[in-house]
Formats: C-alpha cells, structure tokens, sequence
C-alpha cells in the first residue's frame, strides 16, 4: 500500500484504489491535456474525474500497479496534492481576462508556482491570488494571500479555511509585484526556520505575535 504523495497518489476511502492529481498551474489546461486525462481515466475505467477545490482534476479509482503507466500516459507532473509542503496557488484571471481585474493575478501566481510549488515547508501551506477586492482567489482563508488594489497588492497572511477556520490579517498594502514577491520569499523563510511540524500559517503567527512575525518579513 502506497502512502499519501508516493508516486503523485492518495488513497481513497475503500483502502484499495487511489487518485492521482496532474498539476495544473494556475488551473490552466490545454485541448490535449485534458484529451489525455479523459483517455486516462477510460483506459483504467476509473470511478471519477473530479475537478477539485483547488483547481485541479483528480483521476480517482486507479489501482496500485496501474499508477507508474498512468502517469506515464499522461505526460504530465504530480500536483502537490497531499503533505506539508506548499500546495497549489489558487488564482482568478486578474486583469489578464477579467474587465472587474485591478492588478495582474495570472503572472503573480505564475512566478509564486513555479517558485514554490511542492516546496516542502514545517507545515502545509496555500496561496491565493485575487485581481481585485472580490477575491475570488480566496486570499482571505489562505495562509498567504494577495488582493489586487488600485495602488498595488494588498498582502494578507494566516488565513484557513480548514477545522479550525481563520480569517487572514492584513500585513501591508499598496505593494508593487517585485515587493510581493520579496516579502513572499521571507514569509516562506521565516516559516521554514521557524514554524513547527504541522503548523499552519495562522498558528505559527498566533505562536510568534503578529508585530514579531510583520517585523520579520517586512523589515
């Protein structure tokens, strides 16, 4: 029995089938992509695809010997889907696609993926990405969130949406993208040397104060 993450799989409520979560950057897919994850899923006869919460499709109902060929089939990389490492980025199409867009949430998320995704870290974490005050990247219940403003990116941190739920804090407004990422990169720093094994974002915070954790990340 494999364990949860091994080979890109998770096991499923039955104890005998698993599911396997192709990465999908952005929650983008392309024609061909999603020929190959229906061909997939009819080459195994598997029970479902389901496209999940965080933007992602799950092939769910393979078998432990099928797995390594599945993945093999479709040409395409694991998704971060289980353990404390940093999960997908959850983005809206920002003012890219979207005319209610205020920043550009499509290239932020972008360079936050391809920077962190699977990064393995004291504790899970996720991102959001919102083009505007209406978030529908979800910002405010991710452990890092990014809402776009007029003048700039509003940077909030310590959000969950899971047991227990918690509302993200402000950490500073009206940044531009390069200070984004620059406090992204310390926020994840200062996490990865501090936090404590299966701490999210918002515990850790709460544990440290949140005027130590702005003076960290933000100095």
């Amino acid at each position: 029995m494999l364990k949860d993450g091994e080979k890109g799989a998770v096991l499923q409520r039955d104890k005998e089938s698993y599911a396997i979560v192709p990465h999908l950057p952005l929650g983008l897919i392309t024609p061909e992509q999603l020929r190959r994850i229906a061909d997939v899923a009819e080459k195994y006869q598997c029970a479902a695809i389901k496209v999940t919460s965080a933007a992602r499709i799950a092939i769910v109902g393979l078998k432990e010997g099928e797995i390594d060929q599945a993945w093999k089939d479709l040409d395409m990389a694991p998704g971060a889907a289980v353990g404390l490492c940093v999960r997908s980025i959850k983005t809206c199409p920002g003012n890219t696609l979207c005319r209610l867009g205020q920043q550009d949430s499509m290239g932020l998320a972008k360079e936050l993926d391809e920077n962190y995704h699977g990064k393995e870290l004291p504790g899970k974490l996720k991102l959001g990405v919102s083009g505007c005050p209406n978030q529908c990247g979800e910002s405010s219940v991710k452990d890092i969130g990014f809402v776009g403003k007029a003048k700039g990116w509003t940077i909030v941190v310590g959000g969950n949406a899971a047991s227990r739920p918690r509302l993200a804090e402000t950490l500073i407004e009206n940044v531009d993208d390069t200070q984004a990422r620059r406090i992204t990169a310390a926020i994840i720093d200062y996490f990865a040397q501090e936090g404590k094994k299966g701490e999210r974002m918002g515990r850790f915070i709460d544990r440290v104060g949140f005027e130590t954790f702005k003076q960290q990340v933000c100095s």
